[in-house]
């Protein structure tokens, strides 16, 4: 007894407590605002707990599963790309849209948002390629062949149309490009590149609100009932909360159904009207402490794949907290995101636990001798 007592006590010590302990604590702000907004009807908060409670037992079991499978191995890494586009495909063809968007597969009573756990798969595959050829950074095909992985699920994600989730793979794939020693003219042709994109987005693949959206951003009181609703019930939700918040339950513009989407893409407004700016700090705080273990984490292991990972990881998540804190401020056009960990969604909490678990394993197993890789 003892001795399982001492191995638990070990196995328990080896996790990176600041780094689960600050997602643990941005879940269960996330589930003290959803246990308010969803009152009397409280489905959406238990599914909520169920989906951190499986998210645990995912960072549990991919911490434990050695990262260098993926770093020795592309096979693994180019299934799962497989699966996540299968995935888009499906949402293409079969799905049926929800507020506008074609982004949620149903199976039975599940529904799955592929594009989620489309991130951490193109962070890995991403670094895959990009920590076998360092040293050939500046040759411009590699841009070019990273691309390839991006465009196709890209353009599935604009197709949906979900706006929100297509820059942040373009952010990933920016990011970790630059992080690999990219040339700076290279990244000049990228941002002709970019540009050219949003054009093609802009006169293509964008509906109709979702440009109202960007274009009421400067002037939203110039439509308030309209495309610029969103962005003023947020504003007003933010800066009525005072600095200890109206309490829960007590929010009018998240009780009385003034402000869209509390639950989900304006939950941090949610979080500020009911708990306040106090809370909103505990948000930022956390997310900083977050942040900072990645970072450590980034600067203490030794292989490229690893760092990339780390560093694709950060950006992630980094992108899309400040995203949607700045839609929920007024700051940008509302776009449709999460806040991580915090906003209501089973696809996007199980994701980041496992994106952690994978990061922890590469913390645990730093300085550990490599895996002889295959080529890609």
């Amino acid at each position: 007894m003892g001795y399982l007592i001492t191995r638990a006590g070990e196995r328990m010590h080896r996790y990176d407590w600041v780094l689960l302990g600050s997602a643990l604590g941005l879940s269960a702000l996330g589930l003290i605002s959803l246990f308010s907004t969803t009152q009397p009807e409280l489905s959406q908060f238990f599914k909520q707990i169920a989906w951190v409670v499986f998210g645990i037992i995912l960072f549990i079991i991919f911490s434990s599963l050695d990262y260098r499978l993926f770093r020795a191995h592309f096979s693994p890494v180019v299934f799962l790309y497989g699966l996540a586009i299968a995935g888009l495909l499906l949402v293409a063809f079969f799905s049926s849209p929800v507020r506008g968007a074609q982004s949620w597969l149903a199976l039975g009573p599940i529904n799955i948002e592929p594009v989620e756990p489309l991130k951490v798969i193109l962070i890995l595959i991403l670094a895959k390629y990009f920590s076998m050829r360092h040293v050939e950074m500046y040759r411009i095909k590699h841009i070019v062949v990273s691309g390839i992985y991006i465009l196709i699920p890209s353009a599935l994600v604009l197709l949906q149309p979900d706006l929100g989730s297509f820059l942040i793979l373009g952010l990933i794939w920016a990011g970790i490009i630059i992080i690999s020693g990219v040339k700076i003219k290279h990244l000049f042709a990228l941002a002709l590149l970019s540009a050219l994109v949003s054009v093609l987005a802009w006169s293509f693949f964008l509906a109709d609100y979702q440009k109202d959206r960007i274009t009421s951003f400067l002037n939203p009181e110039y439509d308030p009932y309209g495309s610029g609703y969103n962005s003023i019930q947020s504003v007003v939700a933010v800066g009525s909360g005072g600095f200890w918040g109206k309490g829960l339950q007590q929010g009018t513009q998240t009780q009385l159904g003034f402000l869209p989407e509390a639950h989900t893409d304006f939950a941090y407004a949610s979080i500020a009207e009911e708990l306040g700016i106090i809370a909103t700090i505990m948000i930022i705080f956390l997310f900083s402490a977050l942040f900072w273990r990645l970072m450590k984490m980034t600067h203490a292991v030794g292989d490229n794949f690893a760092r990339m990972y780390l560093a694709g990881l950060i950006i992630m998540i980094a992108s899309q907290s400040i995203l949607n804190i700045a839609m929920a401020l007024g700051l940008l056009p509302i776009a449709g995101l999460p806040l991580p960990f915090v906003s209501y969604g089973g696809s996007s909490i199980m994701t980041l636990f496992i994106a952690l678990g994978i990061a922890q394993n590469i913390y645990k197993n730093r300085g550990i001798g490599s895996v002889p890789a295959f080529s890609a």
